[in-house]
């Protein structure tokens, strides 16, 4: 069977990875969660201390970049690929409020996401992918069949970035949680190299009011019918 491309792109916290990891396994796809790329370069940069509150070293993370080995192994218990940085299972320890504070910094410099996208690429070669991140639609994958860009109020994204971390355990306050999503935001729609931008042939998803059965039902009934339009072409 023929198979397409699924570009999930958006703000942080609106769900992307959550969707994408449960519609790749609806539609019998790859799924690659980029963001975990960048998360992972992050977490490199913190241990390494090339980056902190008050210390930004890009040069020194830029020199380093070829002993930055990120690849993803299934798990069969979890029904997904997790992220390992150098042979390292970091699943867990990339998805702290200590990383997501300095993620889109990281994001900034050109040559690691040129780094990046190139594997990231690499990924989609077979299509029978989804891929969820900030630039896959107008970047990575610029002709996917399928583009979506989400969307939801940074208070809402907050909250429910919030409840995730309070139910994993980990120490925060809802203060904290917000100014990094707004933060992140304004970060993530300025840089310089491939800012934060709705590809123009992507479909928007605002999820402020959606649950998260109701997000999945909704865009796996989009891909469904995109998939379908794409073989009727393909055989015509």
């Amino acid at each position: 069977m023929i198979k397409t491309t699924i570009a999930i792109d958006g703000f942080s916290s609106t769900g992307k990875s959550t969707v994408a990891k449960r519609l790749a396994k609806a539609l019998g796809y790859v799924y690659v969660d980029s963001g975990a790329m960048y998360r992972a370069v992050t977490l490199y940069a913190m241990r390494n201390g090339f980056i902190e509150l008050d210390c930004f070293d890009k040069e020194g993370l830029i020199s380093q970049l070829d002993s930055i080995n990120i690849s993803f192994k299934f798990n069969p218990k979890l029904g997904f690929a997790e992220v390992y940085l150098n042979e390292e299972n970091v699943e867990a320890l990339i998805r702290t409020l200590e990383v997501s504070q300095f993620v889109s910094q990281i994001a900034t410099i050109s040559e690691v996401r040129l780094l990046l996208v190139k594997q990231q690429q690499g990924f989609g070669i077979n299509k029978g992918v989804v891929m969820d991140g900030r630039d896959i639609g107008t970047v990575v994958f610029p002709d996917a069949e399928l583009k979506l860009f989400m969307t939801a109020s940074a208070v809402k994204r907050a909250q429910r970035r919030y409840d995730e971390l309070i139910k994993r355990g980990d120490e925060v306050t809802y203060e904290d949680v917000l100014n990094n999503v707004q933060s992140r935001d304004h970060i993530d729609s300025t840089r310089d190299d491939s800012p934060l931008t709705m590809a123009d042939d992507a479909i928007e998803i605002d999820n402020s009011n959606m649950n998260l059965e109701e997000q999945f039902e909704f865009i796996l009934k989009l891909s469904e019918e995109k998939i379908k339009s794409f073989h009727k072409k393909k055989r015509h």
